[in-house]
C-alpha cells in the first residue's frame, strides 16, 4: 500500500506548538481574551446555579404537599373558628388551624418579647416538625399549660426540657425543643424563634385568639391544584365572613425554578459576549501571524506542502490558543464562582454543565475565527508569498 502523503497528526500538533511558542507575548494576548471570557461563562453559570440552590434550600421546607391557606375577614363568635377537627375534602391528608401573637417571655431573668403560635397536633404531621429535645405536643395537652421552643429561641434563652417560661401572666412548663428547620416564608411564623402550643392554649393569652392561617397536606399522587380549589369552596362556604386565599408553594418552586433558568440564561448571555470578543482577539492574532510568516509558507508550499497542510497548521494553532484560554478560563471562572459564594454565604454548588459548554464554545469559537486566516493562509501562492513588500 502506497503510504501517506504529508505530515501525520503529531508532526502536525508539534509544528502548532512550535509555532505557538515562538508567538510569545502575541500568544498571550490571544490567550488572555479566550480565558477572560471563559471564566465569566464558568463564573457566571455556577453563581446564577449556586444562587438557584441557596434559594431552593431556603424553600426546602415548604413540602410539595403543603397548602397555605390565608384566611382574612371579620372575628368570627367562636375565635379559633372552629377549625380544630373539620372533616376536611377529599385529597386533603391532614390540616392544622395556626394563630399567632406576640407575646413577652420571661425566663431566668431574661424578658424578650417572641411570637406565640398556637394549633392543633396536626401540625406535626403537616409540617413535619421534628424535636430536638423532648417530645411533640399530643391532644392531650389542649387543656395543660404546656409548650414548644423554637431551637433558636431555646439556645437564646439557654432553656430546656423541663423549665418554666412565663407568658403573659401564666407559667408554661416546656416539654420540648423543636429542631432547627430554617425560615419558611410561607408561614406567618419562623419556629426556630417562636413558641409553639395548643391551640386551646392560647386562650390564656387571649380572649379569643383568631385562626389567620389553615395548612394543609395533599394526598400523595393528587393534583393538588384541583384539591386547592375544593379547599378553598369549602373554606369559603364555612367562612362566609372570610376571604379565602389558597396557596401552593410547589407553584411557587416552579416559577422560582423558571426564573433561575431565565436568570442564568441571561448570564451565560452576557458572559458569551465577553467570549466571542475572545475569539476576535485570537483572529486578529492569526491574521497577523499569517501577515508576518509569508515567506515561511511560500517555501513550505513550494517544498510540496499542500494547500490543506498549511491550513492544518494554521487552525491547530488557534485551536491550542483556544484549549490553553479554555482551560485557565475554568479554573479562573471555578475560583470566582467560589469566592463568591463564601463572600454570600452560600454553599458552592458547581453546576456540571458549565464545564463543557464553556470549553466546547471556547474551541468552537477558537475554530470559527481561525478558519478564515488559516484558509487565507493555504490559498497564498508560493510566488506571491516569497515576493518582498
Amino acid at each position: 500500500m502506497p503510504e501517506a502523503y504529508g505530515p501525520s497528526w503529531p508532526q502536525r500538533i508539534g509544528e502548532a506548538l512550535g509555532s505557538v511558542r515562538q508567538l510569545g507575548a502575541r500568544a498571550w494576548l490571544a490567550l488572555s481574551g479566550i480565558a477572560i471570557g471563559c471564566a465569566a461563562l464558568v463564573a457566571l453559570m455556577n453563581i446564577g446555579h449556586g444562587a438557584a440552590q441557596h434559594v431552593r434550600q431556603m424553600f426546602q421546607g415548604l413540602g410539595s404537599d403543603l397548602l397555605v391557606v390565608s384566611l382574612e375577614g371579620a372575628a368570627a363568635p367562636g375565635g379559633a373558628l372552629g377549625l380544630e377537627a373539620e372533616p376536611w375534602p377529599p385529597g386533603i391528608r391532614a390540616a392544622a388551624p395556626l394563630a399567632t401573637a406576640v407575646q413577652a417571655l420571661q425566663f431566668d431573668r431574661t424578658s424578650i418579647e417572641v411570637m406565640v403560635a398556637g394549633s392543633t397536633a396536626y401540625l406535626a404531621e403537616v409540617l413535619d416538625l421534628e424535636v430536638g429535645q423532648g417530645r411533640l405536643l399530643s391532644r392531650y395537652d389542649d387543656q395543660a399549660a404546656h409548650l414548644l421552643l423554637g431551637a433558636s429561641l431555646a439556645r437564646q434563652l439557654r432553656a430546656r426540657v423541663g423549665d418554666r417560661v412565663q407568658l403573659g401572666s401564666y407559667l408554661f412548663d416546656v416539654v420540648g425543643v423543636l429542631g432547627g428547620r430554617g425560615y419558611n416564608p410561607m408561614l406567618p411564623v419562623n419556629f426556630d424563634d417562636a413558641v409553639l402550643m395548643p391551640l386551646a392554649g392560647m386562650h390564656r393569652l387571649s380572649p379569643a385568639p383568631q385562626v389567620g392561617t389553615l395548612v394543609a397536606l395533599g394526598d400523595a399522587g393528587v393534583g393538588l391544584t384541583e384539591v386547592g380549589a375544593s379547599l378553598s369552596h369549602f373554606l369559603q362556604a364555612r367562612l362566609p365572613r372570610h376571604e379565602v386565599d389558597v396557596q401552593l408553594p410547589r407553584q411557587m418552586l416552579e416559577s422560582m425554578a423558571g426564573q433561575s433558568r431565565m436568570m442564568s440564561w441571561m448570564l451565560a448571555s452576557t458572559a458569551a459576549i465577553a467570549l466571542v470578543l475572545g475569539g476576535v482577539g485570537v483572529m486578529n492574532v492569526m491574521v497577523m501571524n499569517v501577515a508576518q510568516r509569508r515567506r515561511e509558507i511560500g517555501v513550505s508550499v513550494a517544498l510540496g506542502a499542500r494547500g490543506r497542510d498549511i491550513a492544518w497548521l494554521f487552525l491547530l494553532e488557534a485551536l491550542l490558543l483556544g484549549a490553553a484560554g479554555a482551560l485557565l478560563g475554568v479554573v479562573l471562572g471555578l475560583a470566582a464562582a467560589w469566592l463568591f459564594a463564601l463572600a454570600a454565604g452560600w454553599r458552592f454548588a458547581l453546576h456540571v454543565g458549565s464545564l463543557p459548554a464553556s470549553m466546547g464554545a471556547s474551541l468552537a469559537l477558537a475554530l470559527l475565527f481561525g478558519l478564515q486566516p488559516a484558509l487565507a493562509a493555504a490559498r497564498l501562492q508560493p510566488l506571491l508569498a516569497l515576493r518582498d513588500d
